[in-house]
């Protein structure tokens, strides 16, 4: 049972190993988010606020938009001021992002720690300036989402405080870029990341090997006829 100490709490909305395994394109996704989920568990106990863990197996609604929008809601209803909400798929996201969004939060209805897939890695807002149905309409999942969020915000004239932008993990391609950013990475993340883009290099390499035999193969038997005919 969390007693209620803060007027701001955290809601970590993310999905179990198992899961993230399932829906992830490579082949370490188990792996690399029980790691994940752990480090962002142990980030979130080190702020010292009340937090939430809404798992596939707790969220509720038909859609993304519609289980974030109730898990946010239902951190409201225990009586919280202000929510900060966090994922487990940004490997660079560290205590002091939540520290930071808390603290602007007491001035500033809205926090986003934008992602560079044009999303957000951390939301902070209140609950003066939340409206279910205006986020169950938001185009949750799309590259449009953080621009829509902002020009909302600006037609209804609400302060928004902007994070340092961070790059989410949902390709390789987003492994490499983690890799690349020289940004702290634990070591144990660090080794699963270079695995999935050793992998993927690997695959890339059976594929040009198979595509030039075929090559090579369809070359010979091109020239076989003409032979068979002198």
């Amino acid at each position: 049972m969390t007693i209620k100490t803060h007027n701001t709490a955290i809601l970590v909305f993310a999905n179990s190993a198992k899961t993230e395994g399932i829906y992830k394109p490579f082949k370490q996704s188990a792996e690399l988010f029980n790691v994940l989920n752990t480090q962002v568990q142990h980030k979130v106990k080190q702020t010292g606020l009340p937090y939430f863990i809404i798992s596939e197996n707790q969220q509720q609604g038909d859609n993304f938009g519609a289980r974030f929008t109730n898990a946010i809601q239902s951190v409201f209803n225990k009586g919280f001021d202000n929510v900060i909400t966090i994922g487990n798929d940004t490997p660079h996201l560290q205590t002091a992002h939540i520290i930071a969004a808390e603290k602007k939060l007491q001035h500033t209805a809205l926090v986003l720690g934008p992602s560079l897939d044009g999303g957000f890695y951390l939301m902070g807002i209140s609950k003066t300036r939340f409206n279910a149905e205006t986020f169950l309409n938001l185009p949750w999942q799309t590259k449009a989402l953080r621009q829509t969020i902002l020009k909302l915000v600006a037609l209804k004239t609400i302060d928004v405080a902007l994070l340092e932008t961070l790059s989410d993990i949902d390709s390789v391609s987003d492994a490499k870029k983690i890799l690349n950013s020289h940004k702290t990475l634990s070591i144990a993340v660090k080794v699963i990341l270079l695995s999935i883009t050793a992998s993927k290099k690997e695959e890339h390499k059976q594929h040009e090997s198979i595509t030039n035999r075929h090559v090579n193969k369809l070359y010979y038997n091109k020239g076989s006829p003409i032979a068979l005919h002198i």
